[in-house]
């Protein structure tokens, strides 16, 4: 941003939930909200001290929303009857959801949460 840039962080959030709003905050943390009402990682609120850029729903999903996602696009038809997969799938609408989130922005810096070694951080 000192470089005239604009700039935005993303979250990954491998767990399966579609939103941390309905998880236990003494396991996951806080919710922070963002201005457009998203309920996401606490590490969003964090992201906001650092940079310009208020965060937005785009700004983080989760594995969950990836999946919701695309179980909603197979039974539409959207894949034209074809097996549904992790690869490409999967990484693809993982790749919609980075690019929306940087839309309008010279710089996006992703995050993928979770631990090293977790098995639903492989399709990120």
């Amino acid at each position: 941003e000192s470089r005239g840039l604009k700039v935005t962080l993303i979250k990954l959030d491998p767990y399966i939930n579609v939103d941390p709003g309905t998880m236990s905050p003494f396991q996951h943390g806080e919710v922070f909200v963002t201005d457009d009402g998203a309920e996401t990682d606490l590490d969003l609120g964090h992201y906001e001290r650092f940079i310009t850029t208020r965060m937005k729903k785009a700004n983080n999903f989760t594995t969950g929303q990836i999946y919701k996602t695309v179980l909603e696009k197979e039974r539409r038809g959207d894949y034209l009857g074809k097996t549904v997969q992790v690869i490409p799938h999967i990484t693809n609408e993982i790749q919609e959801y980075i690019k929306r989130g940087a839309e309008g922005v010279d710089v996006a810096i992703v995050e993928i949460g979770g631990t090293v070694g977790d098995i639903e951080c492989l399709p990120f």
